[in-house]
């Protein structure tokens, strides 16, 4: 009798994939839009950033919220929930004139991106994937973020050469509701364990936060989301200001990049596309390595390319070949991260567990933005923010090594 292998490509997967590539696509774009509309208004770095940062909290308090109510009341419902979310605070942010009404509407935002983001998603590709092919089912749906950052960054530079950024906004929200065209593909079954069908989402919670081992994910996710919302936010305006309006090689320029601004657009765009390949690889790694210790691997990775990234001359080979390095591990922690959830805790509960320790990484996301525009005020400068990112990396690398992968008591590993 021949063995049938589950296939890996499910209609699930595919579905998730275009969500997720869709919704990041427009999430990885707000940076580019900071130094338009501060120049518009007249604004503070710090102001946008805020906005910003205000946005991944927003993200991290909803994930374990859009979680609970896809669990409560099914996926497709949280999804959306969240899409309309999204699309509305984009919309309003179009005729937001002063930083408070701003920062108000990107709570919205937040809330949008967790409900069709990580949290929602990957939960649903966990219960559709078999055993065998789930961690590489959860590379290749977070490695669709990063094929939307490839080309939401510059298409947004792209439609703010031809409208204003309100009026790109306004295309973003078609963008993010024409994706819900996917959602009739967004049915998993639901493959818990008996055990696990037994088991409260409260008598869960408790025993998750009495494993020290949880509480060391969640601890080492927040400079995963440090690091990220640092520079997603905040590296156009950044290489645009240190690399000059001069490409010295004349490298950029062969490939038609004129301008410092468009090279912002370009690293994020060259991050993401690195993070295509780092995620799916990361993702097949995970089902034959030990998570923590990949884990600690990509952290300890990115500790030191951003440190010689900043001791290192400022050229536009050098931004390039840092987002290269930082790409190829950009997003590699999602996969292992969330695997490691449902291996430890089983996939009943996934979507409201992994959105827990998703809320740390967005609280590293609400630093990174914040303090890289409070800091930039004062300074004049992003050295600061560079080294504490360094510092809070090295010690995600360090904590993850006592993390115990087998299950704490009585559910079966996913």
């Amino acid at each position: 009798m021949t063995e049938t292998r589950a296939p890996l490509f499910t209609p699930v997967l595919i579905g998730g994939c275009i969500i997720i590539m869709l919704g990041f696509a427009v999430r990885a774009s707000f940076g580019v839009f900071q130094i338009p509309i501060a120049a518009e208004y007249g604004w503070l770095r710090s102001d946008f950033s805020f906005a910003i940062a205000i946005q991944n909290l927003a993200w991290g308090i909803g994930q374990p919220i859009f979680g609970a109510i896809a669990e409560k009341f099914g996926d497709r419902r949280a999804i959306v929930a969240g899409a309309l979310f999204y699309a509305a605070g984009l919309v309003l942010s179009s005729y937001a004139v002063t930083p408070g009404q701003h920062q108000l509407l990107e709570i919205l935002v937040g809330f949008g991106i967790a409900g069709t983001g990580f949290g929602v998603i990957l939960a649903v590709v966990g219960r559709a994937a078999s055993a065998e092919n789930r961690s590489l089912a959860l590379g290749i749906a977070t490695a669709a973020g990063s094929a939307g950052q490839v080309f939401g960054a510059p298409a947004a530079a792209w439609l703010l050469g031809y409208m204003p950024w309100q009026s790109v906004f306004l295309v973003f929200a078609a963008v993010i509701l024409l994706s819900l065209l996917a959602l009739p593909l967004m049915r998993a079954p639901d493959s818990a364990s008996k055990a696990e069908l037994e088991e409260t989402i409260s008598e869960i919670l408790v025993r998750a936060f009495r494993d020290p081992s949880y509480i060391l994910i969640f601890l080492g996710f927040f400079s995963c989301g440090y690091q990220l919302g640092f520079i997603t936010a905040h590296f156009p305006a950044f290489v645009t200001e240190m690399c000059g309006a001069i490409d010295p090689s004349g490298m950029l320029a062969s490939f038609g990049v004129t301008t410092t601004s468009a090279l912002g657009a370009i690293a994020i765009s060259v991050i993401g596309l690195a993070n295509i390949v780092g995620a799916i690889l990361s993702g097949w790694l995970g089902r034959r390595y030990s998570k923590k210790y990949l884990l600690a691997g990509i952290y300890a990775g990115r500790t030191i390319i951003s440190a010689l990234f900043i001791l290192a001359p400022m050229t536009p080979t050098t931004v390039l070949l840092f987002s290269l390095g930082m790409g190829s591990l950009w997003l590699a922690t999602v996969p292992l991260t969330s695997g490691l959830v449902a291996h430890l805790y089983g996939l009943r509960y996934m979507g409201t567990l992994y959105g827990i320790v998703f809320f740390s990484h967005q609280l590293g996301s609400f630093m990174g933005v914040w303090l890289g525009g409070r800091l930039y005020d004062m300074y004049g400068s992003y050295t600061m923010v560079w080294w504490i990112g360094v510092g809070i990396g090295a010690f995600s690398a360090i904590i993850h090594l006592p993390i115990r992968e087998n299950a704490p008591s009585r559910l079966v590993p996913a």
